[in-house]
């Protein structure tokens, strides 16, 4: 079984105007760097919009809620419990109907 690469190594992320260091797996590299891509897009639209009429923590805030909303739609667009529901009803149907 091929051995699964879990050094950890510090990279810099730059994240809208600060750089971020963190120490990840070497695996997950790209997820952290289009992750603080997102956020920084996302925080620059809303930065743009709202700069002088709302704090920097409520512009971080509603980025936060709108990169956890994507994520929540995704889950719920990729929940196989109904696919698996009817999978147990056919296999229960085929195993009876062999019978």
């Amino acid at each position: 079984m091929a051995e699964v690469n879990k050094e950890k190594f510090n990279i810099r992320l730059h994240v809208y105007d600060e750089d971020i260091h963190v120490s990840i797996d070497r695996a997950d590299e790209e997820y952290y760097r289009a992750a603080a891509k997102l956020v920084s897009e996302r925080y620059g639209a809303y930065a743009q919009v709202f700069t002088g009429r709302k704090s920097d923590h409520s512009i971080a805030l509603m980025t936060l809620i709108e990169i956890a909303l994507r994520y929540e739609k995704e889950l719920e667009r990729n929940d196989t419990s109904p696919y698996d529901n009817v999978l147990a009803k056919l296999t229960s149907e085929i195993e009876d109907a062999l019978k």
